[in-house]
Parts: structure tokens; sequence; C-alpha cells
């Protein structure tokens, strides 16, 4: 009986299909999150009075970076025996597909992102974004953090419609069954961070409004750094390891890849700054 006071999860993967097309969760709400963060942004370079010719290359330099970034985070971090030492692993961290066993290959898109790598193929396109358009690095970074929120937020609702990333098995009365895996009441950490995101992004959006003189020191990139990755470390302690590797470790993998990045935005929030 105790079973039913917990949340049965099990939606339908895909958004809708038509013929052999379909649209899963998990790629529309990153299309979701892409599309705010981008009029998210939008809006602060107008604001700002920076010339919409210098905007418009800014989305696709993201896209690639976060893509790239996030997909070789988790070949690299996650699962190097399976995808670095063979070709066809290394084919299949490139390309979004699986061979099959037969010799034959299909489309399965890309099965593992990584946030951490995500944020740092971000950090190196947003890098080589300013060198094309001469834009402050500060100013292109801070304008993207307090837009950051709403994407992180969007991600990690598709992965919750996914059901991955799951937490570990618990009692609290608000605890997910999810029956794609199993069938125990267990931590929806996806809905925690997603949670934490969207709190992060009102945030933001409110201080960039009180504090538009600290747009362009790096303060607000070093904020969103240090707040994601700080909530990160400590939420890792309610999911369930993603690789058999991490059980061996004093910490999982997504700790220890977040103490950089927590590092990071303390020495871009309290260095100093100047426009």
């Amino acid at each position: 009986m105790k079973t039913l006071l917990y949340i049965l999860w099990n939606p339908d993967l895909e958004f809708f299909h038509l013929g052999p097309f379909s649209v899963r969760w998990y790629g529309l709400c990153w299309l979701l999150g892409f599309t705010a963060a981008y009029l998210l942004v939008r809006r602060l370079y107008r604001e700002q009075k920076i010339k919409d010719e210098l905007f418009e290359p800014l989305f696709l330099y993201c896209f690639l970076g976060i893509l790239i970034g996030a997909r070789l985070g988790h070949c690299i971090f996650y699962e190097p025996d399976y995808f670095l030492t063979s070709g066809k692993g290394f084919v299949e961290m490139l390309l979004p597909i699986r061979f099959l066993a037969d010799g034959g290959f299909k489309f399965i898109g890309y099965e593992g992102l990584a946030s951490h790598g995500g944020t740092l193929g971000l950090m190196i396109a947003l890098w080589l974004y300013v060198r094309k358009t001469k834009l402050s690095l500060w100013r292109v970074l801070d304008n993207i953090a307090i837009a950051t929120g709403s994407m992180a937020c969007l991600i990690r609702v598709g992965n919750l419609m996914n059901s991955e990333i799951i937490g570990k098995v618990t009692d609290v009365p608000w605890a997910f069954i999810f029956e794609r895996v199993d069938s125990y009441p267990r931590h929806p950490g996806q809905l925690y961070e997603a949670i934490a995101y969207a709190v992060l992004f009102f945030l933001l959006w409110w201080l960039h409004k009180k504090m538009p003189e600290k747009i362009g020191t790096g303060w607000y990139f070093g904020f969103c750094l240090t707040y994601i990755f700080t909530f990160r470390f400590f939420i890792e302690y309610t999911k369930e390891v993603q690789e058999a590797f991490e059980a061996s470790l004093p910490i999982d993998m997504g700790q220890i890849l977040s103490i950089p990045f927590i590092i990071l935005g303390l020495i871009c929030m309290f260095r100093k700054q100047k426009v």
C-alpha cells in the first residue's frame, strides 16, 4: 500500500511521431532551452545596445560548443573504456550512431551528454566568438550566465522525461518510481536540479536589473558557476552513480569535475573587477 504514496513515472519518450519521424521529449527540451536562452541573451544585447550583427553568430557558437563539449565530456570522463579503445567506439563518440552485431548501424542520437563537458565546451566556444567579434569576453560570459538557468532547467526536465540520471532509493513521500528502470522509490534528482536552476535564472534576472553595472565584470559568470556546481556537488549524494567505476571513488565523477568549476567561479566573483 505504501507504493501508492509515491509518484509512478513512466512517460512516453516521444512527444509525437509522424511515420518514421519522431520528436522525443529530451530533444524538445533541449530545443526549448536553447530557444529560451537565445531570446533572453538577444534581449540583454539590445538592452546594452550591442549591434545585432554581433549577436547573430552567438547561437551557432553556443550550440556547437555545448553539444561537442557535452558529448566528449561524457565519453572521455564516464565511458573511456568503450569509446577510446576501438575504432568503432571512436566513431560512435563523434557520430550519433551505434554499430550493430551484423555489421550495420542505426541512428540513435547522442545517448550520453555530460554537463561539465558542455560547460567547458561553451567556454571555449565563447572565447572563439569574442576573438571574432572583438566584444568583451567578460560581458559575453555574464550575459550567457544570466540566461543559463533557463536552459539548464529545461535540460534536466528532459532527463526526467527520459527517466535517466536517477536518484538513490529513498522513502521520502515525494519519491518517484521510475518504472522504466525498476520498482524502487527513488530521489527525483533531475527534478531537484531543474528547480534549483529555475531559481538561479529568476535570481540572476532580478539581480541584473538591480546591478547592471556588474555586467562585464565576470561577477554573474562567477556566481552562475559557483551556484550550479556547488549545488551539483551536494545533489550527487542523492544520485546513483552513472558508471560502475565510480563506486570505488571517495566522491563520484560528477563531484570531482564540479570542484574546478566552483574554484573558477569564486575566482571570477572575487577578483578585482572592472568593466
